[in-house]
């Protein structure tokens, strides 16, 4: 059976692979396994048939068989366990990459994702010439821990893994700030994630749906 995962019929993002589907895409597309793919309205998602696979109303779900999972955590981390490609085999390392996964979604993403917010919603507040400083440079200070873990290795730890993946497609929410291009090893280092047959394939798969969209 061909799992399933739902993804924005039109994505705000615009077709920049910033939609949470992207990560569930590149991983399934790292380890070969094919998938099909549910588009859903904002309408939709706040559905009960959607709200029973996503008790938040969000994206994206995954099914396959008689399970369904939400978050794309953890649904990046039952691919990896299920297939090989994503998580070493040595028990560690393996357990490191799992906590990578988690660094990017709760110490790295929310500083990110506040900034990224600030600057699409609340530019026209009277607060956010003052505000905006204070959030860069709380995304500056994690930026400055990673790079100096990262150092000049290609990958956080080893060969690439599911908490490189998740990083990556963290990091790549800086892409219009610009805060990204001070820190020249991580440009660098999304950019190897982003030169990735699998990440392209996803990438290319996300944008034609928006493309699609656009058409219509």
């Amino acid at each position: 059976m061909i799992p399933t995962i739902t993804a924005f019929a039109n994505s705000p993002d615009r077709g920049r692979g910033q939609a949470r589907d992207m990560r569930v895409r590149w991983a399934l597309e790292e380890v070969g396994q094919p998938y099909d793919v549910r588009l859903v309205s904002f309408a939709e998602m706040k559905q009960p048939a959607h709200l029973a696979l996503h008790p938040f109303g969000q994206i994206p779900t995954y099914e396959d068989g008689d399970l369904a999972l939400f978050e794309s955590g953890a649904i990046v981390l039952h691919l990896a366990a299920r297939h090989a490609g994503l998580l070493p085999d040595d028990a560690n390392a393996r357990s490191r990459a799992i906590a990578w996964v988690f660094a990017a979604l709760n110490t790295l993403e929310p500083p990110i994702v506040e900034l990224g917010m600030a600057m699409l919603f609340e530019r026209d507040r009277s607060w956010y010439a003052e505000r905006l400083p204070m959030l860069q440079d709380r995304v500056r200070t994690r930026l400055g821990e990673l790079s100096r873990r990262l150092g000049n290795a290609d990958w956080l730890d080893g060969a690439f893994s599911a908490g490189d993946l998740m990083m990556v497609t963290v990091l790549r929410r800086l892409h219009t700030s610009g805060l990204l291009d001070e820190y020249p090893d991580l440009s660098a280092y999304v950019a190897r994630g982003e030169a990735r047959p699998a990440f392209r394939r996803a990438f290319d798969a996300q944008l034609a749906v928006f493309a699609a969209a656009s058409r219509s």
